[in-house]
């Protein structure tokens, strides 16, 4: 049996042209980009041709870019390197309560430490207002740490309008653009971002490796010690061929976004037309206007979605319930208990469909028609 998968927001399959690069590099780049000699230049020149493709995609300047194992480090390093960076200046912070569990997490770590942080609120599509941003900017306010596309039900954040306002009020703008980057174009110059996440294996490109963007001028503290690397922002040998296998990714990512971008849009309309098709009742989670392309939450009312995810396996589709970084828990997400509260049905009954390299239109109209057997099944 085949199987279809459907979790790419999750990890996404490497593309066979990053893995060819990479091992290329494995074979014939062993050397330290630290190094003086020949092998360490030819790392060198490796590592700053993937520094310069990474800084490209997004309008930073190539020394803007901080290489990390992921994303989840590069969360960790904005949040907790700026905010100690600059805890003379003030300790207030404000995120959202739909953020990655990388910058909640952190979050709570900070306010341990000290400092104050403000969670906003999302409406029952999954969007923070700025005007709910502005309301909660203080004197002592440092950082705004706002995700571009939630990973578990797809919204957009009004990045643009957020990193005008913050700008203006002299407050740091970081977004955690995991999900977005590859799919939406992003200029962190034009949208005033002062930090930037992201992540490698979203893009097809392989796992432990990231990077961050910090604008030239903001002050970050390093979080880890050792050898002069990134200057001085991130110690450690670089993993040379998964940076040179990321700037591949990155480099696709970039070239074939607009077509990814429609091709994931109409396997969401072939989705949810060959559900009704069906005739499956379902609900939207989030809305289609203010969404990553690939991503695609639906509520399917009667249902458990445990019993919801064992069957579609068995079926040989792979799907999730949300993040995968919380895969296993008995807790509902937080991004449904922040839109709908804790008595909504649709916190255990919600699956996330999230398109990739590997689908077809074909596999969507399957998908549809295991998904009403399911549903079928589990009504009954």
């Amino acid at each position: 049996m085949n199987t279809i998968y459907l979790d790419n927001a999750a990890t996404a399959p490497m593309d066979p042209r990053v893995i060819e690069v990479m091992t290329e590099a494995m074979k014939g780049t062993f050397g330290n980009p630290s190094s003086i000699h020949s092998s360490g230049r030819d790392a060198r020149h490796q590592l700053d041709n993937a520094r310069m493709a990474a800084a490209k995609s997004i309008g930073a300047g190539f020394n803007e870019i901080i290489f990390t194992s992921g994303g989840t480090e590069a969360d960790n390093l904005a949040l907790s390197g700026t905010a100690h960076a600059l805890k003379e200046k003030g300790r207030h912070i404000i995120t959202t309560s739909i953020e990655h569990h990388a910058v909640l997490h952190t979050c709570a770590q900070l306010e341990k430490e000290g400092f104050e942080v403000t969670y906003l609120p999302v409406d029952e599509q999954g969007l923070v207002s700025v005007k709910d941003v502005e309301a909660s900017l203080r004197d002592d306010t440092i950082l705004v740490s706002i995700m571009y596309g939630n990973n578990e039900i797809g919204a957009v954040q009004p990045i643009s309008e957020i990193g005008e306002l913050t700008r203006s009020r002299g407050v740091l703008l970081h977004t955690d653009a995991v999900q977005a980057f590859g799919l939406i174009k992003i200029d962190v110059q034009a949208q005033n971002i002062d930090l930037l996440s992201i992540s490698s294996h979203k893009i097809n490109g392989p796992k432990g490796a990231g990077f961050l963007y910090v604008r030239k001028d903001v002050p970050i503290e390093a979080k880890m010690f050792g050898g002069e690397q990134e200057r001085k922002r991130r110690a450690g040998t670089e993993n040379l061929p998964s940076l040179v296998g990321m700037a591949e990714a990155i480099r696709l990512s970039q070239e074939e976004m607009d077509k990814k971008a429609e091709e994931y849009k109409e396997f969401k309309k072939i989705l949810m037309e060959s559900l009704k098709e069906e005739e499956v009742e379902f609900y939207l989670n989030g809305n289609l206007e203010h969404s990553l392309p690939h991503v695609l939450n639906l509520s399917f009312p009667g249902t458990d979605v445990e019993s919801m995810l064992v069957n579609l396996d068995l079926a040989g589709i792979a799907v999730s319930s949300g993040s995968a970084c919380t895969a296993g828990s008995i807790e509902p997400s937080h991004v449904l208990l922040a839109m709908f509260g804790k008595d909504s049905e649709r916190l255990r009954n919600s699956i996330r469909f999230s398109f990739g390299i590997t689908n077809t239109k074909e596999d969507i109209i399957q998908t549809a028609k295991e998904v009403a057997k399911v549903v079928n099944r589990l009504r009954k």
